[in-house]
Parts: structure tokens; sequence; C-alpha cells
């Protein structure tokens, strides 16, 4: 038996499967709200008041970690593996960084849940990006080394925020005085998509609202909070492609984006994916591809512990 986690600041969901000639088969999956619990082994023995015989688990935390220790960037959770093996009596966990455990789900999505928004002309074993707008903005590589895809975590949603507009960079100065140092974050993500509504003059609301307003037509500042979060969404998937020269293909993992790219016309996100000046024809070659599945990260706990090291 193993376990897996996606444990993020809005939601967590776990899962307990089991390894059956070869294939995973899960049974039990629950999500819960990360707020409604004060630390991460509070949720988890309510998940497995009777403890059953873990063999190994694994966990993707929405924040940095080196595989042992960890703390979430938007609860006050704390993670160390060596307690959780010894309070739960888990054989082994590990602990990756959230967007490092969609990257392993890659391979478990199947064509169905995958959306292409621009084709490009992938190349086979060429590095790989995944990134994600959720709670905030995850992000990480896949470089193909030793006859597979090896997965490289990092924090790139905190890049600082390269403005491509004037009204970008209006945006910009009214966050700057605000907080300071504006992060990519700041705008691409769930939080980010509310700010952008207030900086466009309308009254605080939930990214939930603004997408909803959106998609029925009813709020037409919602529909240029949109178009104006999903500019600077491509901009930055298309910076991100540069530096891993992801020919391989760019992956958007869920959240808002999976959501409300099926409904809504994509060309804001491509146009400004592809406008990189000289380097246009290069990005133009890379693959955008949209997942549409809300479990990936579990996914990729899961795989991640069925190979424990």
């Amino acid at each position: 038996m193993i376990l897996g986690g996606d444990l993020g600041g809005t939601k967590t969901l776990l899962a307990l499967a089991e390894i059956d000639d070869g294939r995973l088969k899960i049974f039990r999956q629950q999500r819960y709200a990360s707020q409604d619990y004060p630390a991460f082994d509070d949720l988890l023995a309510e998940f497995i008041p009777d403890q059953p015989n873990i063999a190994a688990a694994c966990f993707g935390v929405a924040g940095p970690t080196d595989g042992r220790e960890a703390k979430l960037t938007y609860l006050p959770w704390q993670l160390s593996a060596g307690a959780l093996e010894d309070r739960f009596g888990i054989g082994q966990v590990s602990l990756l960084n959230d967007f490092a455990a969609a990257a392993h789900g890659l391979p478990l999505v199947e064509d169905r849940d995958i959306l292409t928004l621009h084709a490009g002309q992938p190349e086979v074993r060429a590095p790989r990006v995944i990134l994600g707008a959720g709670t905030g903005l995850g992000v990480a590589g896949l470089v193909w080394q030793d006859g597979a895809y090896r997965v490289i975590p990092g924090e790139g949603g905190h890049f600082g925020f390269a403005p491509q507009t004037p009204q970008q960079g209006e945006l910009w100065r009214w966050l700057l005085a605000q907080n300071g140092r504006v992060t990519v974050e700041d705008i691409v993500s769930g939080p980010g998509l509310s700010r952008i509504y207030s900086f466009l003059g309308g009254n605080p609301q939930p990214p939930e609202t603004i997408g909803q307003t959106a998609l029925n037509g009813s709020n037409p500042l919602a529909s240029e909070a949109i178009r104006l979060w999903l500019e600077c969404y491509g901009a930055f998937a298309g910076d991100l492609a540069m530096h891993w020269l992801a020919r391989g293909g760019v992956y958007l993992a869920g959240g808002i984006a999976a959501k409300l790219l099926p409904h809504l016309d994509a060309a804001p996100f491509t146009k400004a994916f592809l406008a990189k000046r000289e380097h246009g024809e290069l990005v133009k070659k890379m693959p955008v591809r949209l997942l549409t599945v809300e479990d990936l990260g579990l996914r990729g706990t899961l795989a991640r512990a069925a190979r424990p090291t």
C-alpha cells in the first residue's frame, strides 16, 4: 500500500493506492480544505485513523523542500518526513515541491485530458517545462537523462514580473506602491487575478467569481481582467520556454487556466507567448498544451511513492 498527497494553500488531495501487476489502483481518495487544519498531521490522522500498513508515501507541497523537511508558503504547516514515518508507521516518506510532483504525473495524463493551445514542432526527448497558476504559481522543468525525464524543481513563480505593455507597466507600478518587489506570482495566480480586477477599478472579488462572470458575459470588467491576466501568463510561459529551450513542450497544469481556457479565446495567451522579438521563430516551434485534470499532482506523488529511493 502507498500513500500520495497534493498539499496546497487552498485544498489538499490524499489517496491510498496499491500496486497490482505493476499498475496503480487507487481505492480511497479524499479532498480537504487545507485552511481547516492547523497542521498537516491533524489532516492525515483524519484520513488514516486506523494507521494501515503503508510501505511508502510521497507528498507534494506548495513550497520549497529538501526532500525531508518542508514548509508551505501560504500555510503554517511544517512537514518532517522522519516525524511522519514515526507517527504513522510509514516505511518511507518523501517530500516534493508541488510542481515537481505535477511533473512526475505527466506520463499518467491521457490524451483526452490535453488541449493543444499551440501545436509547435515538438521534439522527442527535448526539455519540457510545466507551470500552473492557482493559489500561487508553480514551475518545474524536465530534462531527458538516462532513458527517462528527470524532474528539476524550482521556484520560478517568484521571478520578478517584467511588464511588456504600457498597461502592464501601470499594473506593476500599482503593485510596487503597495508591497515593493513585484513577482510574477503576484499577478499570474488566483489572488493575482483578483488584484488585476481591483487595478482595473472593480470592487474586490474572488477569482472564481471573476472567472464565472467573464464566462457568462455578464461583467465586461471581468472579461478585461481575464484578458490582461492571460497576457501576463502567456508572456511568462514564453520566457520559461526560452529559458528551458522547451522544444518538448510547455504544459499548463490545472488551476484557473484549466477552468477558463477551454471556454475562452486563448489568443491573448498565445500571442503574448509568441511575442519574443528576434526569438519569435524559436518559440513558435515550442508546443503549448493545457492539462485539464485536477489531480495531476496527486498522480505524480503516487507515481513517486511507487518507486521510492
